[in-house]
């Protein structure tokens, strides 16, 4: 038995699929992380029960949202720094503050050439961490030998088996892998390899209509 111990106003919180747990996990500089949240939005990493967060947005990378995110969170951040609209020195330059700042891992686009990767390498101290879209044997052995820590799966619905290929290829690997949209997924996704997965929870607006639905239900005339 664990004991489980909640505040009265923190006990709402975003809670990751229990089926996460089950994941052998990756321990970094000695923490042991096997549930992820993909998430930018500060509310939400603060209220997760996630063991850290990776985020990675569809815009050019800042040091300022980088910042914010690091001082909001209570567990590490794996910050994304580039390698799509981001690229060469820029995102060089974007992973050393992200160290700096406090980041726990650097997140690298698909799209990102390795000698950038070999570059951001020479010059952290953090674990790089690269997004894969397939299981190209070529193409891994590529992103390891120029200084990929982690590799981060994100192929859709195909993830499970790019996963056991990647780990079937390279059983030294440490593997990251997005957990899919349902139990099920995520059972598949470690059963197939993945060290720790990446979990996308319910967007802000969809958690705020529940609570006012809540309210609404409590409101009593008189």
């Amino acid at each position: 038995m664990i004991p489980e111990i909640n505040g009265k106003l923190r006990c709402h919180m975003v809670r990751v699929p229990d089926e996460l747990w089950q994941a052998s996990g990756i321990k970094i500089f000695g923490t042991l992380i096997k549930a992820v949240v993909f998430s930018t939005d500060i509310a939400i990493i603060r209220n997760s029960n996630a063991d850290a967060v990776i985020a990675v947005y569809p815009f050019t990378a800042q040091s300022k949202i980088s910042e914010a995110i690091i001082a909001a969170a209570e567990v590490p951040v794996f910050v994304g720094v580039g390698g799509g609209i981001t690229t060469g020195q820029r995102a060089v330059n974007m992973a050393f503050q992200a160290e700096n700042q406090g980041a726990r891992a650097v997140v690298l686009n698909a799209p990102t050439k390795n000698s950038v990767i070999k570059a951001i390498y020479e010059i952290i101290d953090i674990p790089i961490i690269v997004t894969v879209l397939t299981s190209n044997t070529k193409t891994i052995q590529e992103r390891l030998e120029a200084g990929a820590t982690i590799l981060n799966v994100s192929a859709a619905e195909k993830t499970p088996q790019v996963v056991k290929q990647i780990r079937t290829a390279f059983p030294e690997a440490t593997i990251m892998a997005t957990g899919g949209p349902s139990s099920e997924t995520i059972k598949k996704t470690i059963d197939a390899g993945a060290n720790a997965i990446t979990w996308t929870p319910p967007p802000n607006s969809q958690l705020t209509k529940g609570v006012m639905r809540h309210c609404r239900e409590g409101i009593v005339e008189t």
